[in-house]
């Protein structure tokens, strides 16, 4: 454990307070409250976009205990809003890293709160579902908290994609590959982007907001739609540039957000799940082959069940085997398709990168 004897407070909307004690940058943070499930990859996770907005709860009872890697990032910086966890290790075992968790969350502004019964505030939260909440190892009255936590928005009806999205448009790849890829990037992992280079294409990366025009510029074979944070149905520019893209008739592969904004662009709509996926290690059913994948999930939106069974051109193609929601999507009349989990598994298991391949091949026939 870290040498801090400052003490830290948790404050939710619904008014349970925990206590604990401050690591990271000392101060205040609000948001809304999530937890992952996975026992690993918390680097990759604190930098993945799509946690913008968001209070990380890790459930692995040790973090940091291999320390902080250069390599191990999906964006530019972290990207929660503050981390709470029952152990902080100071000491790690990795002798690839560099540095300790606690310097990073340091040297990134980064406030955390450690020595929490984590495991009774993830039983409160899965009866209670998400709800925002508030950090501090500087102010402790109660009255004071609340207020400043009435003030943080409500993650139902907040656009954050296009506050992560690059601002500038870059290109990745085979500059002489025959395949080329436009890229809508409202929050998009770095390994996503990885693991279509590997296959050999070219990519140019745009901002959120890139109008359909600026996207055919670049004669792409096929269009990518990222993941990315925020409420998908608060994101009307996205939702008018999907449906642009699909009356090019050219591929489409989505992925999470990005399945999300291609079923609003046929109609569908979208709901605030009671508190979401966020973990690598929820099972997968795709219809299509009968195989069960391990999927990375993180997401607190979801695709309505009821308006995809109306749609005629809409296939169901995968489902969670927790709770029956829907994993995946292709259209009938198009040849798009999407999924809500993560393929690109950093971290967790590799079962589902064969979308990648499928998404080449579409553009390849």
């Amino acid at each position: 454990m870290p040498n801090k004897s400052n003490k830290a407070i948790l404050l939710l909307a619904d008014g349970n307070v925990f206590h604990g004690k401050v690591f990271g940058k000392a101060g205040t943070a609000s948001g809304e409250i999530c937890f992952n499930t996975g026992m690993t990859g918390y680097q990759e996770v604190f930098t993945d976009p799509s946690y913008s907005g968001q209070v990380l709860i890790m459930n692995n009872v040790h973090i940091g205990n291999y320390g902080v890697k250069d390599s191990d990032i999906e964006s530019n910086s972290i990207k929660i809003n503050a981390l709470i966890a029952r152990n902080l290790e100071s000491e790690f075992s990795r002798y690839q890293a560099t540095d300790s968790l606690d310097s990073f969350l340091i040297s990134q502004n980064i406030l955390g709160i450690y020595d929490v019964d984590t495991r009774s505030l993830v039983a409160h939260i899965r009866e209670k579902g998400a709800m925002n909440c508030i950090i501090s190892s500087e102010i402790f009255d109660l009255v004071e908290l609340k207020q400043l936590l009435d003030s943080c928005p409500n993650m139902d009806g907040l656009e954050l994609a296009s506050t992560v999205s690059t601002q500038q448009e870059y290109e990745l790849g085979d500059t002489a590959s025959p395949i080329k890829i436009s890229v809508l990037d409202f929050g998009i992992k770095k390994n996503i982007l990885n693991c279509l280079v590997e296959r050999g294409v070219h990519l140019r990366v745009h901002p959120a907001k890139t109008p359909i025009s600026r996207l055919k510029e670049f004669t792409p074979s096929g269009y990518f739609i990222s993941n990315g944070p925020g409420d998908p149905a608060a994101m009307p520019y996205a939702v008018e540039t999907v449906k642009a893209i699909l009356d090019e008739g050219k591929p489409v592969f989505g992925i999470c957000l990005g399945h999300q904004l291609l079923a609003l662009a046929n109609g569908i709509d979208t709901f605030k799940m009671h508190h979401g996926h966020r973990g690598l290690n929820h099972p997968v059913k795709n219809l299509q082959t009968g195989i069960c994948e391990i999927t990375t999930q993180n997401h607190g939106f979801g695709v309505n069940p009821d308006a995809v069974a109306k749609n005629a051109n809409i296939e169901v193609t995968h489902i969670n085997l927790n709770d029956n929601s829907i994993e995946g999507i292709k259209l009938l009349n198009k040849p798009a398709f999407s999924v809500q989990y993560h393929p690109e598994a950093t971290p967790g298991p590799h079962d589902s990168r064969y979308l990648f391949d499928d998404f080449i091949r579409l553009m390849k026939n």
